[in-house]
């Protein structure tokens, strides 16, 4: 009888508590909403997989070295992937070699609506610290609104590491998100016949245009913020690796096995270091609500500052606004919700080619504006 009572003593039974049970119910919910609507579900599915993982419960000092927090944990192994900032560089020199910057390159002042959204960083940052966090702390969760995971990772391990879990969840679930968040602020701050201009047709770039990019985009840069030498260095490498065309077996892998697998660890690791009895707070309920309001103005900031251009553009050149709310750099989905809202005011009105321009625009966006909070508070 002993026995079968310590055998109950160290199951998963005898410690669960209602935290526990309630973050099992959220990363159920994550992995429904990622299966049953494609919410990205590349990072869903992980992410509520590792929140599985990380609220099976357990005795935390029992000596079984299980969970994220435990040394000697393989999990714990893994997420110094992400307490050390290792996975968010290889996720962007991916990103680097997938993505194609000749929108951006054929309409340059696009990149203007790609610094535009990053107002909600710089608003959550002051509301942050008005909520009583510390200075990098702020800058940590201002970042959210950015709508890039890779880079709010980045920030918060430098910075708050303590954070990382709440930040990190926060951005993915934002990002997920975009479908549902972003389509209303749009129709609220743009008219009817805002949403119907049409744009002209990007114009043809030429294979040396797409080769200096990368090169003079990581001098700018990083000459501007040298702190997001990290996460831009890689971006730009990654495109160079795409566009040179002589190393497209590297591109290859850095675009599909590489950031695959850091994806996969990435999302587990982020997941199970929610475990209830520590991510449970009041600091996480604020992490959120601030989030959301991040990325609603930054949302709100690409919409606003592309009508603000309007004002000063010629009556064939002006820009659609919903393409401003692509800014944030939530690539490629917030593209696509631009590309959404304009084929429902206009059948014929296809956005995607030009909101891809800040999209990819927010992503370097982001980045700086990380690279530059660093330089302040490190």
């Amino acid at each position: 009888m002993d026995e079968l009572m310590q055998f109950f003593g160290y199951s998963g039974f005898a410690n669960a508590t209602p935290g526990h049970l309630l973050m099992i119910l959220v990363g159920m919910v994550f992995i429904y909403l990622a299966i049953r609507y494609e919410y990205q579900p590349i990072l869903l599915v992980p992410i509520g997989f590792g929140i599985l993982i990380g609220n099976t419960p357990f005795i935390e000092h029992g000596g079984m070295a299980l969970g994220i927090y435990q040394d000697g944990s393989v999990l714990n192994y893994l997420y110094q992937g992400v307490l050390k900032g290792i996975f968010p560089p290889l996720i962007f020199l991916g990103i680097g070699a997938m993505t194609d910057f000749s929108p951006l390159i054929s309409n340059p002042k696009l990149i203007l609506l790609g610094a535009a959204a990053q107002l909600g960083i710089f608003m959550t940052y002051l509301g942050a610290i008005s909520l009583g966090f510390t200075n990098p702390e702020s800058a940590s969760i201002g970042i959210i609104g950015g709508a890039d995971g890779p880079t709010a990772i980045f920030l918060s391990s430098r910075l708050a590491p303590h954070l990382v879990g709440s930040i990190a969840i926060a951005a993915y679930t934002y990002m997920a998100l975009v479908p549902l968040i972003q389509p209303p602020i749009m129709r609220l701050l743009t008219t009817q016949k805002e949403r119907r201009i049409k744009m002209k047709p990007p114009r043809s770039v030429t294979k040396i245009e797409k080769v200096m990019f990368p090169v003079f985009g990581l001098l700018l840069t990083g000459f501007i913020a040298p702190g997001s030498l990290p996460l831009l260095g890689m971006l730009f490498l990654g495109n160079l690796l795409k566009e040179s065309m002589v190393t497209k077996r590297l591109a290859d892998t850095a675009k599909n096995a590489m950031i695959d697998i850091v994806t996969i660890i990435l999302g587990v690791t982020i997941g199970a270091s929610t475990q209830a009895t520590t991510f449970l707070t009041h600091n996480s309920a604020l992490i959120f609500i601030l989030g959301a309001t991040a990325f609603m103005f930054s949302t709100a900031g690409g919409i606003l500052f592309a009508k603000f251009m309007n004002i000063f553009l010629s009556e064939g050149n002006k820009i659609n606004p919903l393409i401003g709310a692509a800014g944030v750099a939530a690539v490629p989905e917030s593209a696509r919700v631009a590309q959404m809202e304009g084929l429902k005011a206009d059948p014929e009105n296809h956005l995607l080619m030009h909101a891809m321009a800040p999209n990819v625009s927010g992503i370097i966006g982001s980045a700086i504006a990380a690279g530059i909070m660093m330089s302040f508070m490190v």
